[in-house]
């Protein structure tokens, strides 16, 4: 990774980086984001550098990663407790055009492991995922919802957007290929519309609060052009 990863905030043990969309967290050693910091901050500078919680290659946003031991023991905790508040933007396919669909709450049982295209739920045991959405803005073809995560499952998101019949715009696993390929190469748009823009937790005593609100400019083009 060539360019400077840009940092949101610091704490004791950890530190808060704006993770561009398309760059792997941590699977690509040499070319990801964590070889990349690595890398800017120079070697021995942390004891650790570990992602705290996941984000897909193809989502930006948010990524808190752990510079000590004990906090990333601390951290992963509360994730895995529920106890961190994540919420993201998504640009998703058509409209929500019912007054009740203003807000809603996506809750199909998933498999914790990924599903594809074609079985979004994933195949074998499936377990509780709760997703809840708010509009806020559409455009001719698309929609802008603000969406909490209340459970962790492998690309919850997705799976719950397509479910619906709202796929992830740019979405290029559970997406439509055609989508796909007019986005190429009709609006040049080759990215995701998911964001990972808030997470709040409990950190030795305060309330950490971090926020992301803008859309990467290739989202927020796409949306505005469609727009017009």
């Amino acid at each position: 990774m060539e360019e400077k990863i840009k940092i949101i905030e610091q704490g004791q043990g950890w530190i808060c980086l704006e993770k561009p969309g398309g760059i792997s967290v941590h699977n690509d050693p040499g070319r990801d984001l964590i070889s990349g910091l690595q890398k800017q901050l120079g070697p021995g500078s942390t004891e650790i550098l570990q992602p705290v919680h996941r984000l897909d290659k193809e989502t930006s946003g948010l990524l808190l990663v752990a510079t000590a031991r004990d906090t990333l023991a601390g951290l992963s905790a509360l994730f895995a407790e529920g106890k961190v508040t994540k919420r993201y933007k998504a640009l998703v396919h058509g409209h929500f055009d019912h007054p009740d669909q203003a807000r809603g709450t996506w809750d199909i049982p998933l498999t914790k492991s990924a599903g594809g295209r074609t079985d979004p739920r994933g195949r074998g045991k499936r377990v509780e995922a709760l997703t809840c959405f708010r509009v806020l803005d559409h455009s001719l073809h698309y929609t802008l919802l603000d969406i909490e995560l209340f459970t962790g499952r492998k690309h919850q998101i997705r799976r719950h957007a397509k479910l619906a019949g709202h796929p992830v715009v740019g979405d290029p696993r559970y997406g439509s290929p055609k989508a796909i390929e007019f986005l190429k190469n009709q609006k040049q748009f080759d990215a995701m519309g998911l964001h990972a823009y808030f997470l709040k937790f409990q950190d030795k005593g305060r309330t950490v609060t971090l926020e992301l609100p803008d859309l990467p400019p290739e989202v927020e083009r796409l949306f505005e052009e469609d727009k017009a």
